[in-house]
């Protein structure tokens, strides 16, 4: 999944009512979009009753019915491919390409996944019954009730499908909150979900997006909801955990990364150059597994630096058309503009050199900061430590492996992690030592698209997780389950308790739990012994 800035702290700090209508407009180029409601508190919790109806019926839906509801989804996609991506162009100023690979495509490939092993994940499961011979265990995984996600800005479309697909195949109704910054795509894509649902005989209500600014989410987190997931920064993190905990409501948190990518210097250079570009300029590096901190052997430090700057310098800036005229668009939100721009003056200020960008771009009218290149960049900079979601890459010097797992592990954020290297070996080594909720060897971010893996992280970068099997069932109660393994039954007779009853336990106890044959049989005989005399 991906993740939001930290713009996104000052814009949910007060739960003051926000105005009634959110102005939508393009980042590219300022041009209005539209309006769209930002839904109160008090509608709020009329969509969690509403959703709360519709769930009683979906969650009585057979897998069969689950899989037909997806399928809709994922046929939706793909042929309004076209449409879809031109809405949210338009509404996150993203080139098309990244529209389409970086959201229809991933979404794709996360409903497929669903489709194919939704049930086998969640289907009732067969454990063993332990001691208790006459009884047969199993696991059930049951729906929660109303699911609220609470989603950022710079996926619209995929951070919406991805988020409701798990949740919906495990049987729950579904509330999304999206980011008031991608209100007027998001409120298109409710169509989506609603023809899915009615083509199959299920209420619309069982998936809901809804929108509207930090009193709006908050309004839902405080709801009658029974978990949350949240992707945002740590500031609204930790907001959403204080709200949780009215309802004492479970939260499953993604909050961002400062990721590392460390080179090698036996890495195919190649390899390692791209790598670092698609890590950070996909997107504009809006994108919380992009690889903000590249670390670079110093025997290879200047060849790299030269390869990756004679591409990111020459690469195209503007607004999005078809046919790819540009490389990279705009970003989304001018805030995140100015935040980006405070950090790379910060770290110039303090040393950093500019390969280059590292300036707004005053010519182009709209939300742009060209693709950056800072080298020689040290600890002491804020932009080492602090998230910058902005397409900055920053180069830093190191002589040895153990010093670039040490800088790399030196942040607060633990979310991906890369290496390139030829030695399959020295690749394993080093990504044992990272602190991150994934490592990728000889890649960029491909954790995340192998649905398979789990994908979450460490430290500040938040904890629970999404994608595969234990990300789909963090959206049910595991019950467990104890039934009768035999026809006939045999009562538990505790009371009264006899005279030699505590004997009787310390020699089961112990014959069951000692080791070896000899000391197991010792305490049988004296079991034995106690039972003959107990019958008399």
């Amino acid at each position: 999944m991906m993740n939001t800035s930290v713009v996104e702290v000052d814009i949910a700090k007060t739960e003051m009512p926000s105005p009634a209508m959110i102005l939508c407009s393009n980042p590219a180029n300022g041009h209005a979009l539209g309006q769209v409601a930002a839904l109160s508190a008090s509608e709020v919790d009329a969509a969690v009753e509403s959703a709360h109806r519709a769930q009683k019926t979906w969650a009585k839906s057979s897998f069969k019915q689950r899989r037909a509801v997806l399928q809709h989804i994922l046929d939706y996609l793909l042929n309004n491919a076209d449409e879809l991506c031109d809405y949210i162009v338009q509404d996150s100023g993203k080139t098309y390409e990244n529209a389409l690979l970086g959201e229809i495509f991933a979404a794709c490939n996360k409903l497929k996944w669903l489709i194919k092993n939704g049930e086998r994940h969640l289907r009732s499961e067969k454990v063993s019954s332990g001691l208790l011979m006459h009884k047969k265990g199993r696991i059930e995984y049951r729906p929660l009730g109303v699911v609220a996600c609470i989603v950022p800005w710079n996926y619209p479309l995929q951070n919406i499908i991805s988020s409701l697909g798990a949740p919906l195949m495990a049987g729950n109704a579904v509330i999304i909150k999206a980011s008031e910054m991608v209100a007027w795509s998001s409120s298109k894509f409710q169509e989506i979900t609603n023809q899915a649902l009615e083509k199959e005989g299920f209420s619309s209500d069982t998936v809901q997006i809804i929108n509207g600014y930090g009193d709006t989410g908050a309004a839902l987190v405080r709801s009658n909801i029974q978990k949350i997931l949240f992707i945002g920064s740590v500031g609204n993190g930790r907001r959403i955990i204080e709200g949780s905990a009215k309802n004492i409501v479970p939260v499953v948190m993604e909050l961002g990364g400062k990721d590392p990518l460390i080179v090698c210097e036996d890495a195919n250079l190649d390899k390692a150059v791209h790598s670092a570009l698609g890590g950070n300029f996909i997107n504009l590096g809006q994108n919380c597994i992009a690889s903000e901190r590249i670390i670079v052997h110093n025997k290879v430090y200047k060849a790299f630096l030269e390869q990756v700057s004679t591409v990111a310098c020459a690469l195209r800036q503007g607004p999005p058309q078809k046919g790819g005229n540009v490389d990279v668009g705009a970003m989304t939100s001018p805030l995140q503009v100015a935040i980006v721009d405070k950090l790379v003056k910060d770290a110039i200020a303090k040393g950093a050199r500019v390969i280059c960008g590292g300036a707004i771009n005053e010519d182009l009218q709209g939300n742009y900061y060209p693709p950056t290149i800072l080298a020689d960049v040290s600890p002491d900079m804020a932009i080492s430590y602090e998230e910058v979601f902005g397409p900055v890459m920053l180069i830093m010097r190191v002589s040895s492996d153990e010093e670039a797992i040490a800088l790399a592990n030196s942040t607060d954020f633990g979310l991906h992690s890369s290496v390139i290297t030829k030695s399959r070996r020295r690749g394993e080594k080093i990504a044992d030592q990272l602190e991150a909720g994934a490592t990728c060897i000889n890649d960029f971010g491909l954790c995340y698209l192998n649905q398979d893996l789990p994908f979450g992280g460490v430290k500040y970068s938040g904890f629970g997780r999404m994608n595969g099997r234990d990300g789909l069932r963090a959206y049910t109660n595991q019950k467990a389950v104890l039934s009768d393994r035999f026809p006939f039954e045999i009562p538990p007779k505790l009371f009264p308790v006899g005279a030699s009853d505590y004997d009787v336990a310390l020699a089961s106890t112990r014959m069951m739990f000692s080791n070896g044959l000899i000391q197991k049989l010792k305490h049988l005989c004296k079991l034995i012994s106690l039972s003959l005399k107990k019958n008399g």
